[in-house]
C-alpha cells in the first residue's frame, strides 16, 4: 500500500502564508457564513460580529478573494465616468477636467474605482454601449451626451445605476441628471448684452444634437425677442476653440455691424476673440463678447472673458453622489438637480 504523504501549509507569519476564511471565522468567534457576509458587505450582521471580524481580519492580514467576492455581493467595485467624444476633445477641454475632480471627490471616501470609458461616436458608442449593459461597473455617470448615442435608451432600460451630467436628449423618465439651467443661462447672456447697449447681437451656438446646445441657443432668442431685436445672426459651433474661431469667420462675413456676441462656451469665446482681434475688431469697444463657462481658460484670454458661470465640479460631485445613493439602493427620488446661471463680468463686456 502506498504510504500518504500529509499535505503541508506555511505557517502563520511564514513566506508565502495566506489566512484563510476559515482561520478569520475561528479567530473571530463566528460562523463561516458570517464572516463572508461580514467581509462582503456586512449584510445582516450585528455590530458585535461585523466589530470582531473586522478585528480579525486585520490580525491576520487576511486578504478576500476578489473573484468570490464578485460572485457572493454582484459587485465590481468600480464606477464609469462616460464621454462620448474624441479623446483630444477629453484631453483638451477644462470642462472634463473638473467633471474628474468632482466625480473623484464623491468617490474618495469610498473604495469604488474609477472607469474611464472614452466613446467616439459610431461603433465605439455601441462597444460602450455594450459593456454598461453588460453591468461590468457597478454603475455610470455619463458626460457630453449627443442625441445619436442613445445611451439613454440603453440606460434607462437597464437595471444598471446611472447619472447624466447634463440633461439627457429627450429626458427619459426614471434617469436621474444634474445640470445648469442652459436655456436660463443663453438668456441672461444676451440680456447682459443688451444692457450694456448692444444692439446686433450675433451667437456661436453649441452642437444642436446636445440638450445644452439647444437650450443655450433658446435663450439667446428668446432674450432678443423680448427686447425685439433681430436673431438672425446665429452660426453653429462645435464647444471647441477651433470650431468657435470658424464659426466666427462665418458670423463677420454674414454680419459684419456685430457689436455683441454670445459664445455659447468659453472655448468657442477664446476662438472668437482671436479672430475678432486678427479682424481689427477691439474687444469690448468694438464688440462686447460673453462666453459660458467660466473654467480656466475664461482668465487665460486678453482681455479676460465676461462668461456665465457653470459649477461643473459641483455638478459632478452631486452626480456621483447620487450615483452612490443609487448603488446602495437608497435613492428614492429622480429629480433633476438644477443649478442656476449667473453673469460673470470681466473685461470682455
Amino acid at each position: 500500500m502506498t504510504a500518504q504523504v500529509p499535505r503541508t501549509r506555511t505557517s502563520p507569519g511564514g513566506a508565502g502564508y495566506a489566512p484563510t476564511l476559515e482561520e478569520v471565522a475561528e479567530r473571530a468567534g463566528v460562523s463561516r457564513s458570517t464572516a463572508s457576509r461580514a467581509i462582503n458587505g456586512g449584510l445582516k450582521v450585528s455590530p458585535e460580529a461585523q466589530a470582531a471580524v473586522d478585528s480579525a481580519v486585520q490580525e491576520l492580514g487576511y486578504t478576500p478573494n476578489r473573484a468570490a467576492r464578485t460572485l457572493v455581493t454582484r459587485r465590481t467595485d468600480s464606477v464609469a465616468l462616460v464621454v462620448p467624444e474624441p479623446d483630444e476633445t477629453v484631453l483638451t477641454d477644462p470642462y472634463f477636467a473638473g467633471t474628474l475632480q468632482g466625480l473623484t471627490a464623491a468617490l474618495s471616501t469610498t473604495e469604488l474605482q474609477l472607469v474611464l470609458l472614452i466613446a467616439r461616436r459610431g461603433e465605439e458608442t455601441q462597444r460602450t454601449a455594450r459593456y454598461l449593459r453588460n453591468q461590468h461597473v457597478d454603475g455610470a455617470v455619463i458626460v457630453s451626451h449627443h442625441r445619436d448615442d442613445a445611451l439613454e435608451q440603453v440606460l434607462s432600460s437597464s437595471q444598471l445605476p446611472c447619472v447624466f451630467v447634463g440633461r439627457p436628449w429627450g429626458t427619459p423618465e426614471g434617469l436621474q441628471y444634474v445640470d445648469v439651467d442652459n436655456y436660463l443661462g443663453g438668456r441672461r447672456a444676451t440680456e447682459y448684452l443688451v444692457s450694456v447697449g448692444c444692439t446686433k447681437i450675433g451667437t456661436i451656438a453649441g452642437p444642436l444634437d446636445m440638450a445644452a446646445g439647444v437650450d443655450r441657443l433658446a435663450g439667446w432668442r428668446q432674450a432678443l425677442q423680448d427686447a425685439h431685436l433681430s436673431d438672425e445672426a446665429m452660426v453653429r459651433g462645435d464647444f471647441t476653440s477651433s470650431g468657435g474661431a470658424a464659426a466666427m469667420e462665418r458670423l463677420l462675413a454674414a454680419h459684419p455691424d456685430l457689436d455683441g456676441v454670445f459664445a455659447a462656451s468659453d472655448l468657442m469665446a477664446a476662438g472668437a476673440l482671436d479672430v475678432l482681434q486678427a479682424h481689427g475688431r477691439s474687444v469690448p469697444e468694438d464688440v462686447r463678447l460673453i462666453g459660458f463657462d467660466n473654467l480656466g481658460v475664461a482668465v487665460s484670454t486678453k482681455p479676460h472673458l465676461t462668461t456665465m458661470n457653470n459649477p461643473v465640479v459641483e455638478m459632478s460631485r452631486i452626480a456621483g453622489e447620487l450615483l452612490l445613493d443609487q448603488i446602495s439602493g437608497g435613492a428614492s427620488s429622480t429629480e433633476p438637480r438644477i443649478f442656476g446661471a449667473e453673469v460673470v463680468v470681466r473685461a470682455s463686456a
